[in-house]
């Protein structure tokens, strides 16, 4: 029997027809949510490394701060000032 492209399809061909699209929509499926899964990680870290340096800078800036009241009061105490405190 030759085939031509023009055999009408039995139920096997369907159900196979069938299984192989199930099975491709299921590995599409699970490509579309390994790169989402990718891409939210990716920004999660550049998120957390943005926050780290956020945090890095406010301390910074805390101890700098710290040290130019420190030096006023000791300015007020030579002048013999009142604290602003």
């Amino acid at each position: 029997m030759s085939t031509n492209g023009n055999t009408p399809a039995t139920k096997a061909d369907l159900a196979k027809l069938k299984e192989e699209l199930v099975e491709s929509f299921h590995e599409a499926i699970h490509d579309s949510e390994t790169r989402l899964l990718k891409a939210f990680y990716t920004y999660a870290e550049g998120t957390q490394k943005h926050l780290v340096d956020l945090d890095k800078s406010d301390g910074s800036i805390r101890d700098r701060l710290g040290a130019l009241e420190a030096r006023l009061i000791n300015l007020e105490k030579r002048l013999d000032l009142p604290s602003g405190s």
